[in-house]
């Protein structure tokens, strides 16, 4: 099946579904709550780097953004009227450890507890993530996730978050995409801290990972009823041509994209090829390090958004292709390749497709936003969804993002991927046309 197949399919039915199917929205602390020197809360990197000068790309800040650490209960009525079952968000670490150790923040605690109990008196299921990017400065102060301390400072906040929290969450995930926080943010820039040093970016890695381990055994230790997991992103990664240097940069970009991250987790090694394209970079590895990465998943979160087309000589765009607004191909079949390729390549938990969604532009007309193709993106990602399950990939679960408009990090306002539309003035929340279709789909009859 192809990506204009699947694009080209009638639009998806709940029924296609089953009845107890994840369908939720995501988002971050960082991009919505705002109030970021209120009730305790510490200094995270991504407010150092968010306030120096030409890191973000409309010179703004998160320090209000959608203001969600007020409106929070408006906010969930709205997602109630969605119609979804469950909510993807993530703790902010320095609203609860405010210097990334010792000493808890109960206010940072008790606004996550309002939080959850709030989604469970209103039907949508908890979906936890422990680390979406807000490190404590005082921790990057110390060297952040270069430094192995850090792993086992996160695995302290986890067991500090899940102590209070308990089995009231339904799913706890320690990470959100760690190629961004160690690759995007310690080699390429992109992202807080903001280096460019590719050694300190692979311990970085490494350290992430290892924090994971530490965290899922803490978590292990507290005996919950919650799904204990983690989240990747992924990039479909495709030669140009079946050239011998064309496929061997595809296999290098998928191998340290990909490959770096999956199959520690998975197979209990990193993959020899990387390793060996590293060379003196590699991060130093301990004993007994990959088997605490590797123990048992309850699930693996999948983030999927595009594609790379790749030659010898960079990465080529495809004739004819949609992009987003973030400068990303519309591919749903790549999502399709992936879940499917990974059930073939590993030994593969029950997956949750924990990020997907588009950003283009929206214009409010007459106080209606109509984007049409953010629906149809939406349309032709849950088609590759289910064509995945449909080959016997166990997905229990997929997260639009975003349910709202936000500051997305160092694109800062310029980018809008939300359901909802929102007014930074006003913090009025307009339902996008994308919205209405996903509330109709999410209300159409399921079978039991």
């Amino acid at each position: 099946m192809t990506s204009d197949t699947l694009t080209a399919r009638q639009p998806p039915r709940r029924a296609d579904f089953p009845a107890d199917f994840a369908f939720g929205t995501a988002t971050a602390a960082f991009q919505v709550e705002g109030a970021v020197t209120e009730d305790g809360r510490g200094v995270s990197i991504w407010d150092t780097f968010s306030h120096t000068p030409g890191r973000i790309a409309d010179a703004s800040n998160a320090d209000v953004t959608c203001d969600h650490y007020h409106r929070w209960e408006s906010d969930l009525d709205l997602m109630q009227g969605l119609g979804v079952n469950a909510y993807r968000f993530s703790v902010a670490w320095p609203r609860v450890q405010p210097f990334g150790s010792g000493a808890v923040n109960p206010a940072g605690l008790d606004f996550y507890e309002r939080l959850v109990d709030g989604m469970l008196a209103r039907g949508i299921r908890p979906y936890l993530t422990l680390y979406h990017w807000d490190l404590p400065q005082p921790l990057q102060d110390a060297g952040g996730w270069a430094n192995r301390d850090t792993a086992d400072r996160f695995a302290e906040y986890a067991s500090v978050v899940a102590g209070r929290l308990g089995s009231r969450v339904a799913s706890y995930a320690t990470l959100n995409e760690p190629w961004c926080s160690s690759i995007l943010s310690y080699q390429i820039g992109e992202h807080a801290p903001g280096l460019q040093d590719r050694r300190a970016a692979l311990s970085a890695a490494h350290h992430l990972l290892l924090g994971h381990g530490q965290a899922m055994s803490a978590l292990r230790g507290l005996n919950l009823t919650s799904q204990l997991g983690t989240v990747l992103n992924f990039t479909a990664v495709s030669p140009a041509t079946q050239a011998p240097e064309d496929v061997a940069a595809a296999r290098i970009l998928d191998g340290t994209f990909n490959r770096w991250f999956i199959e520690p987790l998975l197979t209990g090694a990193y993959p020899r090829d990387v390793w060996g394209h590293y060379g003196p970079d590699v991060p130093e590895v301990h004993p007994g390090d990959l088997e605490l990465i590797s123990q048992p998943l309850d699930y693996l979160g999948v983030n999927y958004y595009t594609r790379n087309v790749v030659t010898a000589a960079g990465e080529q765009p495809t004739p004819g292709a949609e992009y987003t607004e973030m400068g990303w191909e519309v591919y749903p079949q790549g999502l399709t390749n992936l879940l499917t390729r990974f059930k073939r390549d590993y030994p593969l938990p029950p997956v949750y497709v924990t990020e997907n969604g588009s950003a283009f532009v929206d214009i409010v007309e007459g106080g209606q936003i109509h984007d049409p193709r953010r629906t149809a993106y939406l349309q032709s990602h849950l088609n590759a969804v289910h064509a995945a399950m449909q080959a016997g990939v166990d997905v229990r679960g997929y997260f639009l993002w975003s349910f709202m408009d936000n500051f997305e990090w160092a694109h800062g306002y310029t980018k809008r991927f939300g359901l909802l539309y929102t007014d930074y003035k006003t913090q009025a929340r307009t339902w996008k046309d994308s919205g209405l279709w996903f509330q109709s789909f999410l209300n159409q009859p399921v079978l039991p």
